[in-house]
């Protein structure tokens, strides 16, 4: 007969309860070890190359440098797309792995990146600076905080933020603390070039005169017979007075520099990238979290940390908490934990109301052991406590419970038939473990295409397979030892005399009601074949009958309906992820190409003093020349340029969030006419940007620029879309030195010298260092303030030639204006311009706007020359990477139910015909979005996937039962009535705890379409199965009525 498990468990009663203790000790320690953040980790596949041309044009460094790094990372594996920008300088590339890279192998391709630059760097123009390579890309700064002080410089803070960096430093699970804004010192001395031209004096001169006197070099030493004496000239640089003390000799006089020059301590300009808090200059701190820490337990331990050196600050510094991920977690996490206990009491409420108290009692009692078996599981795989986990819990517990109902209704029903409490168990095994095995792999199957999806969002959902595998599983084997020990114990006798209950006493209509249909305390007189011959009962048995018997009616009215359903799917709104409700609100100012960093912080300074008026705003700080860094993991980092800025916005909560943001965007509609605004929520799920985006992309830079002209124009009409922008268009202004090479050379001079001279008159160069404790502090040597900020006078400038003496830079080269490209953008080493709007509107997603612009473009698309292209990014690329990565993993899938369902059912068409009822979910599942205004997203796409396993677990247990009747003598007819009368309560009730639990998700925003989907999709389906399932089972086997015998 076979090994039977819940035999063997009430054989073992004592061993039972030594499991259920066990196992609930392990469930209780492994929840509180569970790590615990904000999102799920998954690895950002990018890697930026720097590197730094001084003096070459942004062509220049396009053609001569990026093209050629480039080149070489084409060779790279796993390569999927090469982004880079070229400025005056500066050349950046971003070296994008494929989504489908696998996780371990990401550091070697890095590695492989550091290896092909390392090969081609002398090949690499000379004078430049790096590669500077940054894989670090995905580190995140959970915590932020802010220096400030007034009456204090960046020298004063900077010394105050290493002490306090290093007190962070030794918080537990503190990886590291980056320091942010900080601006470096410099001492400058400043020497007017008419008094240097006067004096016959020439920068060099000074130059050599401060770096001979500040040199390091050694003097030697006496080495006596028993000691090593050093000799230490002096002469390096303690103080500014002593540089400004430095002499100089020129027409055989000696001069004092601070007689000359201007020498004053200061800070590097133009300004490296500032951080602003609440409108005033300040240092930042970012802390990032060890791989696998806990950050609410870092988070306390940060607070104390932060409040004992708050207590030592000096008197003016304050130490401010900008974004607090802890926070943000525990608010995430408490509000998900307020779901699950509301799931949990909402299914307790479903077990207790239609099993009875004790009978309720028994499926109760399974739900904390199963759930401390998922989390045991989810600590041996590392999967800690996150929206997704705690979601993917939330929809583990609607389903968890539905093998133990089975069981216990199955014991239940022999036991109302008059057997015995352990044989009941035994023949609940026999009769149920098989297909509610088979069941539950097939569910867990329906979660494989996302465990098996090579992508970030795979990655990023991962968990929703890992959680609902274990507590299936789990689930499985609570039903077939746990349950049938428990009903042994707690069963009520179904045949003995009947108690009134105080449920009756009070609610005697409800009482009767749940009689009528068959639901509450079991209790039954009479023969075995009498359980399900109640009124009810008999009802349904019709129902089911004439079912049948109008097969094909039947089957084409649900067909009918199902082509319905797929032609409304069209109206349901498509969506990659929803947005978060994090309560920061992101603020992007930029400024046209160009523009200096001055213009951009004052801009930025007016901003703040609309947000020092606004309301419902616990914080915010400004990134001045930079974006934010990364304190929330799907952040879409922005890159430093001198024309951008980004404000993070703390609001005091979403409804305050939200009135900001309308009014944020009125006010960019109406003031800051230089610059392109954009308001923008925290996305969930891998950043995406600006939602709708289309990329043009050519070998002509001017040819690319005309035709994302047009598409611009085209995305305007769109009434939905705002901010239509190029990501680069506005050319640079320039000031042109055409040297005049015959004369130059004439006086001595080249075109290196000019350069050099004019880079030492503006930006200044480098004459030694001054060193004052750990800081090393530049000496740089530059033209006065006059000369620096006015354009007219460098035509004027005296330019001292080898023979000593000085000739205006007029006489041998022409200064004119013009303008040259300030930035290229390329993709995959052409020039690329993305096209990209913003939507303001609620009531729209990026996918259905998107679809609404693309049939405008064909006639632009039409008319490209050969070479060019149209593509489209933003949400819509982003989606399909992840759902054909999902798509990927049906194969699998399909293999593993076929295999399941084969080895269960024994037949190719019993198992065919259980597949095809899976995509009937679908109509419950668009009847739902459609009602509830849902839009169908990622998330929604892979409950939908799962809902297919749910759809064929109940299946696969009707068709079981089917043949079971049959070997039992009963005629097919009969058999399949009967099944579906049978397996009506257990169905449906688990039917009622999936679809009820998953009610506190629909409140969720990342969750709430997923829910909705599955509710609307198990409603459906459970209909189907009682109703659409033995018409289709009659029809694929020509089922025919027996004869009635005379």
């Amino acid at each position: 007969m076979g090994f039977n498990l819940s035999e063997w468990a009430l054989r073992h009663q004592p061993l039972v309860r030594y499991l259920i203790v066990a196992l609930a000790i392990v469930g209780v320690l492994s929840y509180e070890k569970l790590g615990q953040s904000e999102d799920p980790p998954f690895t950002f596949k990018v890697m930026v190359v720097r590197t730094e041309w001084s003096g070459a044009s942004a062509r220049e460094v396009e053609e001569q440098l990026t093209d050629r790094i480039e080149k070489k990372l084409q060779e790279v594996p796993y390569v999927d797309t090469l982004r880079s920008y070229s400025r005056p300088g500066e050349s950046v590339v971003l070296f994008i792995a494929k989504d489908s890279t696998p996780v371990k192998d990401v550091p070697d391709v890095f590695y492989q990146v550091r290896k092909k630059i390392g090969d081609i760097k002398g090949t690499l123009p000379a004078g430049i600076r790096g590669p500077f390579f940054n894989d670090e890309f995905g580190d995140v700064f959970g915590n932020i905080y802010a220096l400030t002080g007034d009456g204090f410089d960046y020298a004063q803070l900077k010394a105050e933020t290493e002490r306090i960096r290093a007190e962070l430093l030794r918080v537990p699970n503190v990886a590291k603390v980056d320091l942010i804004g900080e601006q470096e010192q410099r001492i400058y001395v400043e020497l007017s070039n008419t008094k240097l031209a006067t004096l016959g004096l020439d920068v060099q001169t000074v130059t050599s005169a401060l770096a001979q006197q500040n040199a390091v070099v050694p003097g030697g030493y006496f080495e006596t017979k028993d000691e090593r004496i050093y000799l230490r000239p002096s002469g390096a640089f303690d103080t500014v007075e002593a540089i400004r003390a430095t002499t100089v000799r020129a027409g055989g006089r000696e001069l004092r520099i601070g007689d000359i020059a201007t020498v004053a301590r200061g800070f590097v300009e133009p300004p490296a990238p500032r951080f602003r808090f609440q409108g005033q200059d300040a240092l930042g701190l970012g802390v990032s979290m060890t791989k696998g820490g806990d950050i609410i337990a870092l988070g306390a331990d940060l607070k104390a940390t932060v409040a004992r050196i708050q207590a030592q600050l000096p008197v003016g510094m304050e130490l401010a908490e900008v974004a607090s991920q802890p926070d943000a977690v525990k608010r995430s996490i408490d509000e998900f934990v307020r779901s699950l206990a509301e799931a949990v009491i909402i299914v307790l409420v479903v077990c207790f109301f239609s099993l009875g108290l004790r009978t309720g009692l028994v499926v109760a009692l399974s739900i904390p052991l199963v759930l401390g078996v998922t989390f045991f599981g989810m600590r041996l795989f590392d999967v800690g406590l996150h929206k997704i986990s705690l979601g993917a819990l939330i929809l583990a517990l609607g389903l968890l419970v539905d093998d133990a109902i089975i069981a216990v209704e199955m014991m239940l029903v022999k036991m109302e038939q008059g057997w015995e409490r352990s044989r009941a168990a035994a023949f609940a095994y026999t009769s149920t473990a098989g297909p509610m095995l088979a069941g539950t792999l097939v569910t867990v199957a329906g979660f494989l295409p996302i465990a098996t999806a090579q992508s970030s969002t795979g990655e990023y959902t991962r968990s929703i397979f890992q959680v609902n595998a274990i507590a299936l599983l789990a689930s499985w084997l609570a039903a077939v030892i746990v349950v049938p020990y428990l009903g042994y114990v707690l069963l009520p006798d179904p045949r003995a005399p009947k108690k009134t209950s105080w449920f009756a006493t009070h609610f005697p209509r409800l009482e009767r009601f749940k009689d009528r249909i068959g639901l509450g305390d079991p209790h039954f007189e009479g023969d075995e074949d009498e359980v399900f011959r109640t009124p009810f009962y008999n009802r349904f048995r019709r129902l089911v009958d004439g079912c049948v018997a109008r097969r094909w009616l039947v089957i084409g009215t649900t067909l009918a309906i199902f082509a319905a359903a797929m032609v409304g799917f069209g109206l349901v709104q498509q969506q990659f992820f929803p947005n978060s409700t994090r309560l920061e609100l992101l603020v992007d100012l930029r400024l046209p190409e160009g523009s200096s960093l001055r213009a951009t912080q004052a801009e930025a300074e007016k901003l703040e003093a609309v947000l020092a008026k606004e309301k419902g705003i616990a914080n915010y700080v400004a990134y001045v020349g930079t974006g934010s860094p990364r304190f929330y993991l799907p952040l879409d980092q922005q890159l430093p340029a001198p024309n951008f800025a980004q404000f993070v916005i703390l609001t005091e909560g979403i409804p305050e969030r939200e009135a900001l943001r309308a009014r944020m965007i009125e006010l960019f509609e109406r003031d800051f006419p230089n610059l392109r605004a954009n308001v923008t929520r925290l996305e969930n799920g891998p950043p995406v940007g600006f939602p709708v985006q289309f990329r043009v992309s050519g070998p002509d830079i001017p040819t690319v620029r005309r035709y994302a002209a047009e598409v611009a124009e085209v995305m305007r009409t769109n009434p939905h879309l705002s901010d239509v922008q190029l990501d680069w268009d506005e050319q640079s202004k320039v000031l042109r030195v055409e040297v005049d090479q015959h004369k130059a050379r004439l006086v001595g001079l080249s075109t290196q010298d000019v350069a050099n001279f004019l880079n030492t008159s503006q930006r200044g160069l480098v004459a030694t260092s001054y060193r004052e404790g750990i800081e090393s502090i530049d000496v740089v040597l530059r033209g006065d303030a006059l000369e620096r900020d006015r354009l007219s006078l460098v035509a004027e400038l005296s330019i001292p030639t080898r023979a000593g003496k000085s000739v205006p830079l007029a006489q041998i080269a022409t200064v004119g204006y013009a303008f040259e490209q300030g930035l290229v953008w390329r993709r995959n080493r052409e020039p690329s311009i993305t096209v990209r709007g913003q939507i303001y509107t609620k009531s729209i997603q990026a996918p259905t706007v998107t679809a609404a612009v693309l049939p405008l473009l064909e006639p632009i698309r039409a008319r490209l020359p050969a070479g060019y292209r149209i593509e489209t990014g933003g949400a819509v690329e982003e989606s399909a990477k992840g759902q054909s990565s999902v798509n990927a993993g049906f194969p699998l899938f399909l293999a593993v139910v076929f295999t399941v369902l084969m080895i269960q059912l024994g037949s190719f068409s019993r198992t065919v015909m259980v597949v095809l009822t899976a995509p009937l979910g679908l109509i419950g599942v668009v009847l739902f979005l459609l009602l509830f205004n849902q839009p169908f997203g990622f998330v929604a796409m892979l409950g939908t996937i799962a809902l297919f396993g749910m759809i064929m677990r109940n299946s696969v247990i009707l068709v079981d039962q089917i043949e079971q009747d049959v070997e039992k003598g009963l005629s097919i007819w009969d058999a399949i009535v009967e099944s579906a009368v049978r397996r009506l309560r257990p169905i449906a009730l688990t039917a009622a705890a999936a679809v009820l639990a998953m009610i506190p998700l629909t409140r969720s925003a990342f969750f709430g379409p997923m829910a909705v989907a599955i509710m609307g999709g198990l409603i459906v389906a459970t209909l189907l199965t009682l109703l659409f399932v033995p018409a289709l089972y009659a029809a694929w086997y020509r089922v025919r009525r027996a004869p009635t015998p005379e």
